[in-house]
């Protein structure tokens, strides 16, 4: 089926007051100075799973298909891209419909879990089902040696220059990926810190990529969602330009996950696994 994937519009579908170059400003100063700026694009993306309307969030509208496939995974609606048959993505204005074929495995399950949160609400038990959902059971990981420091080093530095969008724009997060040799293999970037993620793991798995010979780095706040991500995508090594979390450090430690923070002037921290005591 094809894929329709919305892209900014071209320079003669933008409104009079938007330039090629930007949206046109005034500096808020005595002389009022005027400029323009590129600005992160932002689309509503709703999705439906077999007909079923499952989420609308907030996205950038790049690399649509790897989020599907991530988000999915990370989600927990699937438990292998296989599940995902087809996508379809149709452009509506500001927002896209994606419509996706899963397995019958997949709906089925993706059907009872809404039927246990719709069945429970009134009864007092809604809360209990909602912390199964922020708080889940996840496989803890098989143990596996941290990056060389070396592959840390001047790291902030790649990143910058390997964020695309971020460069023109700013207003983004980036999730990339460090293969075993040190080098950024992949970089996915939205206006959502988990949307990014989404996108990389995505990535990773549409492109058949061990995702254990290497690690994930993500440039925002290291949240546990981020945790519960990277377990379900079976990552080794999540690293965070941003402080991590008491209780993300916690799960990561639980499940086995590598979990390193990477200052701006100090050497790389790492959280977990936690350090042995002397």
């Amino acid at each position: 089926m094809p894929c329709l994937i919305a892209r900014p519009a071209a320079a003669e579908d933008r409104a009079p007051d938007v330039p090629a170059e930007g949206y046109a400003y005034v500096e808020l100063t005595p002389e009022s100075d005027t400029g323009s700026a590129l600005l992160a694009d932002e689309i509503a993306l709703a999705i439906a799973y077999n007909g079923l309307s499952q989420a609308v969030m907030m996205v950038s509208p790049n690399d649509l298909e790897d989020f599907v496939h991530g988000f999915s995974l990370g989600a927990g609606f699937i438990e292998s891209i296989d599940d995902i048959y087809d996508i379809r993505l149709t452009p509506h204005g500001d927002a896209i419909a994606a419509e996706v074929q899963v397995s019958s495995r997949a709906f089925w399950a993706l059907k009872e879990q809404r039927r246990q949160l719709a069945g429970n609400t009134g009864c007092g038990l809604c809360g209990v089902e909602a912390l199964d959902q922020a708080l889940p059971d996840l496989p803890v990981l098989p143990s596996a040696p941290l990056p060389p420091a070396t592959h840390l080093a001047g790291l902030r530095e790649r990143v910058n220059v390997a964020q695309e969008i971020a460069r023109r724009s700013g207003a983004v997060h980036a999730a990339l990926f460090v293969d075993g040799s040190g080098e950024i293999r992949l970089c996915r970037e939205d206006i959502g810190r988990h949307n990014a993620l989404d996108k990389l793991i995505g990535a990773l798995k549409r492109q058949r990529l061990d995702v254990r010979d290497g690690f994930a780095v993500v440039t925002s706040r290291c949240s546990l969602e981020l945790i519960h991500k990277a377990v379900r995508a079976g990552l080794s090594t999540l690293v965070s330009l941003s402080a991590p979390t008491a209780l993300t450090v916690q799960w990561a430690r639980r499940q086995n996950l590598n979990l390193i923070h990477l200052p701006h002037r100090n050497a790389p921290r790492v959280y977990s696994p936690a350090p042995k005591a002397v």
